[in-house]
């Protein structure tokens, strides 16, 4: 299959990433904005692709440079041709203060995307608006939230174990107003 790598999709991509490190026996998955973008079929759009593996960097840059990648930094891959960049976030894979317990596969016409589940996702956007006070990343909560079906006891437990019941009271109040 030729890709057309200007006009490749971020949802394409990570499945092209996926299925290529998954061939050479690297897990990773993919979290942050581009889990948003998947998730409200791009009403926000990232440029960026974060995953988080056990890998080596070294590990990671062979199967990268497969398919014209290169790498920038210590931790990120771009490649000219391509809209997005690619990230690889430290391990472990946490949201908050909390090992992430689950994931989610989304299967593409380029293959599966191991990714944050859609409660997940809104979990990991209210940490950065929790910890940070990011009001975009409450926005991005939102819109995965209005998007997908979440679970929002399991978001209401989480947040009260990181601190921050008053913050998901003003989460829970955007959201029901969106409906």
């Amino acid at each position: 299959m030729k890709i057309d790598w200007k006009k490749i999709g971020i949802k394409e991509l990570a499945a092209l990433v996926c299925g290529k490190l998954r061939e050479k026996g690297i897990e990773a998955i993919l979290v942050g904005g581009a889990c948003v973008s998947i998730y409200t079929k791009n009403r926000y759009q990232s440029f960026d692709l974060d995953f988080v593996t056990h890998a080596t960097m070294k590990e990671v840059a062979s199967v990268l440079t497969d398919v014209g990648f290169r790498r920038k930094d210590s931790r990120y891959f771009t490649r000219l041709d391509c809209p997005y960049f690619i990230e690889f976030v430290a391990p472990p894979a946490a949201i908050g203060n909390e090992p992430l317990r689950y994931e989610n596969e989304l299967k593409t016409k380029l293959g599966t995307i191991v990714m944050l589940t859609p409660t997940d996702s809104v979990k990991d956007r209210l940490a950065a608006y929790y910890h940070w006070n990011d009001p975009q990343a409450l926005d991005q909560a939102l819109m995965v939230a209005g998007a997908q079906e979440i679970d929002l006891r399991e978001v209401k437990r989480w947040s009260e174990k990181e601190g921050h019941a008053k913050k998901y009271s003003d989460f829970l109040n955007r959201m029901k107003k969106g409906k």
